[in-house]
C-alpha cells in the first residue's frame, strides 16, 4: 500500500526538468551580462541617433525643391476655362 511509485516519478522528473531549466537561465543571463560588459553602451558619445545632426533654429523647407518643379496654377486654370465653355 505504500508503493505509489509511478505518480512520484513523474513529479520527480518534472522537478528535475524545472531545476535544469533554471540552471540554463542562469547561465544564459551570465553570458548576456558578460557580453554586454565587453561591448559597452550602444550610444558612443551620448548622442541620440534620432536627433543627431539637427541644429536648433529654423529648418530649411524640405519640400522647396518639389514646389519649384511643379507648373504654376495660373497656367492650369487658363487651360481649364477654355475647355468648359
Amino acid at each position: 500500500m505504500a508503493t505509489r511509485g509511478p505518480l512520484g516519478r513523474g513529479k520527480r522528473e518534472r522537478e528535475r526538468a524545472r531545476v535544469e531549466k533554471q540552471k540554463q537561465k542562469v547561465l544564459r543571463r551570465e553570458e548576456t551580462k558578460q557580453r554586454r560588459s565587453q561591448v559597452g553602451p550602444n550610444d558612443p558619445g551620448g548622442v541620440d541617433p534620432d536627433i543627431a545632426g539637427i541644429v536648433p533654429g529654423p529648418q530649411p523647407n524640405p519640400w522647396l525643391d518639389d514646389l519649384e518643379d511643379e507648373p504654376t496654377e495660373d497656367s492650369d486654370t487658363s487651360d481649364n476655362d477654355e475647355g468648359r465653355g
